[in-house]
């Protein structure tokens, strides 16, 4: 314990030591409900002394964990904006905080923001320290390896087509993905949508049509800035992206506006059922 709380003393710049009391996560922390505990410790180990100071710390992380960049992210952060109320603080492993900034810094570059110096892994005990250890070697063979969607230039919004070109993008793709989106009205200034997904067609032999939802949601989250530009107002808009998977990356090269009465883009996948392509 005196090793823990020295640590502590010298990563965060103050003696969090016996000062410390146990509260109840609150509910505007939604990224660190149902985490396996429901009362954290105050101060926390960000150096947050307020429940008002950890809300709005912690509200600016809620959409990095939405893009589900990596499978500990929340982990990660909980541990450190709402810690688990033991008798001691549990950081987090070096390791594991090296894991999650090679999958989610991408992230957050395409947000505009680098990895914050308050998150630099040095700071981190090794794994034979008493931390929290990312996951075993291997997960990744018990467990499907998705393609994760890449920060990329927008396609533009294409209204004016002909159902024929449209078959002939579907031909040099792997997914169209039928997407309706809203923005959400929340009391934080950063943005949320309400994202539906339907697979209208898939070639990818390997990927299941739920799995391409997922991605393609990912990739609407990640790419923020082209998501912003689809969504003008709070009503609903319908959307088709289509793409292609390349070594492991997500990329959208086609967006088409579905409008209610849109007869080309419903007669394209209407006919793609049937359609050979060249």
């Amino acid at each position: 314990i005196f090793a823990v709380n020295g640590f502590l003393r010298v990563a965060t710049g103050f003696d969090i030591g016996l000062s410390t009391k146990c509260v109840v996560i609150p509910k505007e922390m939604g990224m660190c409900h149902k985490i396996g505990y429901s009362e954290m410790r105050l101060p926390n180990l960000m150096g947050h002394t307020s429940m008002a100071e950890v809300i709005q710390k912690s509200s600016t992380w809620q959409h990095l964990v939405h893009t589900d960049c990596h499978p500990h992210v929340r982990t990660f952060l909980c541990s450190l904006f709402a810690p688990v109320c033991l008798d001691t603080f549990i950081h987090p492993c070096r390791s594991m905080c090296v894991s999650v900034r090679h999958s989610c810094a991408p992230a957050l570059l395409c947000h505009g923001h680098a990895w914050p110096d308050s998150l630099d892994c040095d700071r981190f005990p090794g794994d034979e320290d008493m931390c929290l250890a990312p996951l075993t070697k291997d997960y990744k063979y018990l467990h499907k390896v998705l393609p994760k969607p890449a920060c990329q230039t927008c396609p533009a919004v294409e209204e004016f087509f002909t159902h024929k070109r449209v078959l002939e993008v579907f031909c040099d793709s792997n997914f169209a993905v039928k997407v309706k989106l809203s923005k959400k009205r929340t009391a934080f200034e950063g943005q949320e949508y309400n994202i539906e997904c339907q697979v209208e067609f898939i070639t990818q032999g390997s990927l299941l049509p739920y799995e391409t939802q997922s991605m393609i949601q990912q990739w609407l989250l990640i790419n923020e800035k082209c998501t912003q530009r689809m969504t003008p107002a709070h009503r609903p808009m319908v959307y088709l992206l289509v793409g292609n998977i390349e070594e492991g990356i997500i990329l959208v090269n086609q967006v088409y506006r579905w409008h209610r009465k849109d007869s080309q883009l419903t007669l394209a996948t209407q006919k793609w059922r049937y359609h050979k392509c060249l």
